[in-house]
Formats: C-alpha cells, structure tokens, sequence
C-alpha cells in the first residue's frame, strides 16, 4: 500500500513536471543581451499568426506556482502603444540601468517587485502593427476598438492552444490608460466565447484596470479634470467658482462663458507633467520652438506616454510646455482628444527604443527583424486607429460584474491625463452598495492609498503619490495590491 502511494505521488509530480514543460521550447528564452544572470522564472516569445497578421508576445512564468497562479495578460493603451512600455518601465522581470558608454546597450537587473514574482504574466502588442506585431499587409494597420477585441479574443484561444497547461489556471485581463477600453471590451468577447461553447475555454475571473478612459463624460474636463486640479490646489476658489456658475450653473447646459472659464483652468495648468503633477516636465527647445522662438507644430495622435527618469528605469519624458492647447477645449473634451489635435508633446525613449530595436535583442526574443515587423516605437506611428467607437464602458464594467467577475479599478492619485476624480465618479455612479466603507489600505506598515469596495465584488482603489503609470512609480505598493488581490486577500 506505501509503495502504491509512493507511486501515485510519483506519477503525480512527474505530470505536473510535464505540465510546465510542455509549453514550446522554439520560443523559449534562454538569454537576454545585458543581462548576467539566470532568470527567476522561464521566459518564452514569439508570434501567434491569424488573417495575415502576427502579434508577439512575451511570456513569464510566474516565479511562485505556475500551476496554480492566474494566468494574466497585460494591455497598454494608446491606443497604439507597446505593451512593453509595462515590461520595460513598469512591472516587468527587469530594471534597466543607462548602458555605458553611453549608446551601448542597457544593462538589466532582476526587479524585485515584478508581477511575475506572484502571476503568469503576457505581455501582448496590440493591436496588429503595434511594437513588435506586424503584418505584410498594411491594411490590416486600420482597426478600432472592437476589431481590436475580436482579434486579442482570436490570440488568447490560439495562445491556449500552444499553452494548454495553462488553460485550467484562473485568468485575469488587465492594462491600463486607453486599455481602459481594451481591457472591459475583451473581456466581453472572452464571455461571449466562454458562453458559445468556444474552444480552448478560457478560465476567466476578472479584470484589473489602471487609469483607465472610460466614459468620455465622466472623464471629461469638468467631471474629472476641474475638480482635480480644485482639489490638488493647482486652481483658485474664484477659477473654481467661475466654472461652476458658467458650466455647471445653467440647467440646459453650459453657458456661453463656460470655454472661456475652463480657458483659465489650463492656463494655470500649463507647464504641469500632466502624467504626474509632482514630477518635472521635460522641455526641448529644439524639438518645440522654430527659428523665431515660436513652439513649432508636429502633428501626433494621442500618446501614452508615462512618466519620470527612474534611478534603474531610466525613463526621459519630454513634455510641450503648452499642452494642453488653449482654444480647443469644450466641455466634456478628453485630454486624449485634445492632444490629438495639436502637436504638444514628445517623449524620448531611448533605453528601450535602443534594446528593442538591437537585432540580437530580437533575436533572442524570436522576434523579426526590423525588415521585416519594422522599427519598435513606443506607440506606433503606423495604425489608423477609431477610438471611442465601442462608446461608454460603464454598461461593460456593469454587465460583467453582475455575472460574478471581480474587477479592480485602481488609480495614481497624482495623475492628471486620467484623473482619479473621474474615476472615482463612474464607480460610484454603478449605483452598486458599497460593502468596504472608505479607508487606507497599507504597504510596508504606511498607508499607501485609499479603497472603497462595492457588491459585485468591484474595488475601487487609489495609490498615494502615483502617477499614471502606477506601478512604474509606486512598484512595491503595486506588487502589495496586485498579490493581494488575485489571491483573493483584504487589500
């Protein structure tokens, strides 16, 4: 009887062992250029391939359980932006440090508050013609919010199929920014799938999104932005009281005076790092004035584009001093929606442009060269993008969350692009009971935001200090929060 359980255990172990091993080892990642080490956890690369169009994708096994952690994919926004913008600066397995001398390839470390360190963890470029996705047809570069949906639903399925030992562990949307979109809109589709009798069929459980758009009302100047700035002192009592009479004074909408009212809201504002307003704002005068000392125009879609210079990070924004434009603001306008319709700002990637672009970076991430899927960009300059056209994601966050999918909604308090005021707004306009009154949550024994909880199993959640990025500037707080919520712990 002892040598029949030592056998089962046996055989139990070995398939587990399997179960790991069984994921493709062509797309294995054995080594990475800068950086001297073994990697905490296996890495794996590559592209999953449907209807002339290739997504890459980069994939950590969690450093914890992989057979048992969630399984979570990542989603930066833009739209238009690589989700390697989250592995390089944010959450990924690596910090990077400035390679010497200057122009030689960075130097990476092993990142202590990864998000690998507790999850498996996708990072996809989406949608197709983003970062490192790619395809010899240019019009497959043209999409929208729901196509984008459809076609990361199509990936995930595929994804399942090349990792099947993964299919049964519990899995988790998540993303931040315009993913605000992505992230409510594909897990509609995932349900919908999960609903039809969709094979591989996915485990879903719920979602996680970082200042996320959602609304264009609730995150629209004077729902959001106005009493942000109020709150944070960055506007006057009086700027304050002239836009509540001329905007919100008049029962049958603004008044006349309302945009020259909020006019003065962005004058006061200029100059601020509106991805975090404690941080300073980049400036180059060579990219921003022309010959007679006049700010230059160059056209740009919006951008998300983050935030500070990190020790090991090394992160350089440039920011245009005028952004956001004056003489372009109505009520209800998006940041985003404003910033495309000027040129205001620039960003300066150089660590990650120049690892990404290395070919014996691509090499070893088995992904193509730039002949081939083109240069790596931050946020593409190639796609033609709809945005909005999926309209408002509250009925999405409403829909979901009664069928029983957990969903945290989290955000930088210091943020200015996608202000918290906003989002603190359409959470509670779910009208759903709130089941964890108001309060600090902590990390390291201080407090390191503030939390409200609602039925329906939704959180609402802020992170003290944090700008839009979260975890690229709060990333121990961030990993605390994240760890703690997967696996289904008081935050």
């Amino acid at each position: 009887m002892a040598k029949s359980k030592l056998y089962f255990f046996w055989v139990l172990s070995v398939c587990l062992a399997l179960r790991i091993e069984s994921a493709p080892q062509d797309a294995l990642i054995t080594q990475l250029p800068g950086f001297n080490g073994t990697f905490p956890s296996k890495h794996y690369g590559g592209y999953v391939s449907f209807e002339e169009k290739n997504l890459f994708y980069y994939f950590i096994v969690s450093e914890r359980n992989p057979s048992e952690d969630p399984v979570v994919l990542w989603l930066n926004g833009g739209p238009g932006c690589s989700s390697f913008d989250g592995f390089v600066y944010e959450h990924g397995p690596f910090n990077y440090e400035e390679g010497q001398p200057k122009g030689s390839l960075p130097m990476l470390h092993v990142n202590p508050y990864s998000w690998s360190k507790v999850s498996n963890i996708i990072y996809l470029d989406s949608p197709c013609g983003v970062g490192l996705s790619y395809s010899n047809n240019t019009n497959k570069y043209t999409t929208d919010d729901w196509h984008t949906a459809v076609d990361t639903h199509t990936f995930l399925l595929k994804w399942f199929n090349i990792y099947p030992e993964f299919v049964k562990n519990p899995f988790y949307i998540s993303g931040e920014s315009y993913a605000g979109i992505y992230v409510p809109t594909l897990a509609f589709e995932v349900v919908k799938g999960i609903k039809s009798g969709v094979q591989p069929s996915i485990n879903f459980k719920g979602y996680l999104v970082g200042n996320g758009v959602t609304d264009t009302d609730f995150d629209g100047t004077l729902i959001s932005l106005v009493p942000f700035a109020h709150g944070m002192g960055l506007i006057s009592d009086n700027i304050y009281e002239d836009v509540q009479a001329a905007c919100y004074g008049n029962h049958t909408g603004p008044g006349d005076d309302c945009p020259t009212s909020v006019d003065k809201v962005y004058e006061a504002l200029a100059g601020l790092n509106i991805y975090d307003i404690l941080e300073p704002c980049y400036h180059d005068p060579s990219v921003y004035k022309d010959g007679k000392g006049n700010r230059s125009s160059v056209p740009v879609s919006f951008q998300e584009l983050g935030v500070t210079e990190k020790p090991l990070r090394v992160r350089k924004r440039i920011y245009g001093r005028a952004w956001p434009l004056r003489g372009q603001l109505t009520p209800g306008t998006l940041w985003h929606q404003v910033a495309a319709q000027g040129s205001v700002m620039c960003f300066n990637d150089e660590v990650a442009t120049a690892w990404l672009n290395d070919d014996t970076v691509r090499k070893a991430l088995h992904a193509e060269s730039k002949s081939i899927a083109g240069s790596w960009e931050l946020c593409s300059s190639r796609i033609s993008y709809s945005r909005f056209s999926s309209g408002s994601m509250i009925p999405y966050h409403k829909n979901l969350t009664i069928q029983g999918y957990r969903a945290l909604i989290y955000s930088g308090d210091h943020d200015m692009c996608v202000p918290f005021t906003g989002t603190q707004a359409w959470t509670r306009s779910l009208g759903y009971k709130t089941v964890d009154e108001w309060r600090s949550w902590t990390s390291d024994d201080q407090v390191a935001g503030y939390l409200q909880g609602y039925d329906y199993n939704f959180t609402f959640l802020t992170i003290k200090g944090a700008g839009h990025t979260v975890p690229e500037y709060k990333p121990r707080e961030s990993l605390d929060f994240y760890s703690r919520w997967l696996d289904g712990k008081p935050i």
